[in-house]
């Protein structure tokens, strides 16, 4: 592990966002290969539930890839759960994605995302205001949101409880005058207490990832018409009314097993349904 820099407040390079809020901090260390240049781009925060269902992680990774690939940075905290898919989908998308730890700036933690701290490092930046050898404490993590939030223009909750760590995040953002936006849930799922709530307090429903780039006043690219097959659009058409399984939306669309199976393939390579713990849903 490299340090790539120190950055102080007094820095020309210090982030103005991050400089703006009310308690910035006083120095932020780096690594990765975008080095601070990439704090200066408009970005998002996407954070979430640890432990989330599998459409969160489908929703965030959709729309981390999305976001990414319409020139927004994707900012995260790496933990485990909603901050780790939108990681992933933004380096999916071929963009840059930034990870702000609450340890020191020589832990990838949880361990278990060494790997994904990896691949940020290689096209985006690992941040911390920690210097090495800080171990992580949960008081570190709230004051750790602080900075996901201050980097950001707009901050977008997937998935929180009512005392998710995720809404301390929209709550620094709103202190900060940012835009919140939130992703809604199911009304009987405890999952979606804290997203529901942001709502209800005015935060910007997100169902499409062009309502959120309308914030930042990105167009999305207008991607060539891919024509899907008779088979793969009866299909898709079934999971317009919610998530099934192969057999499922196979055997609702009255199709042959293997021709359905193929046009299931084809769907996917067209990105217009996703795969998550063997249940396919239509793309965001």
């Amino acid at each position: 592990m490299t340090v790539v820099a120190c950055l102080r407040r007094r820095d020309p390079a210090y982030p103005p966002l991050l400089a703006a809020i009310h308690d910035p901090p006083p120095q932020l260390f780096l690594r990765g290969s975008a080095g601070a240049a990439l704090l200066d781009r408009p970005a998002v925060a996407i954070v979430g539930a640890r432990a989330c269902s599998s459409y969160g992680r489908s929703v965030a990774r959709s729309l981390g890839r999305d976001l990414a690939a319409a020139g927004l940075v994707v900012v995260s905290g790496m933990a485990r759960g909603i901050d780790g898919e939108a990681h992933r989908g933004a380096l999916d998308g071929g963009g840059a994605t930034v990870a702000v730890l609450g340890c020191g700036i020589d832990r990838d933690y949880p361990a278990a995302h060494a790997e994904l701290a990896r691949r940020i490092g290689e096209r985006g930046v690992v941040v911390s205001e920690y210097e090495p050898g800080v171990e992580p404490a949960p008081w570190r993590f709230p004051a750790r949101n602080r900075i996901i939030a201050g980097l950001c223009q707009a901050t977008l909750v997937i998935e929180a409880r009512e005392r998710s760590g995720a809404l301390i995040t929209a709550d620094f953002a709103l202190e900060e005058g940012r835009e919140v936006l939130a992703v809604p849930g199911e009304i009987t799922s405890s999952l979606s207490n804290g997203t529901n709530a942001l709502l209800r307090i005015g935060a910007t429903p997100v169902t499409r990832v062009e309502d959120v780039l309308e914030i930042f006043g990105i167009e999305p690219a207008r991607a060539s018409a891919v024509v899907l097959g008779p088979t793969a659009e009866t299909l898709l058409a079934r999971l317009a009314d919610g998530a099934l399984t192969a057999d499922e939306v196979v055997r609702a669309s009255g199709v042959e097993p293997g021709v359905g199976a193929a046009a299931l393939v084809e769907l996917e390579l067209a990105g217009r349904v996703t795969l998550e713990d063997g249940v396919y849903r239509a793309a965001v």
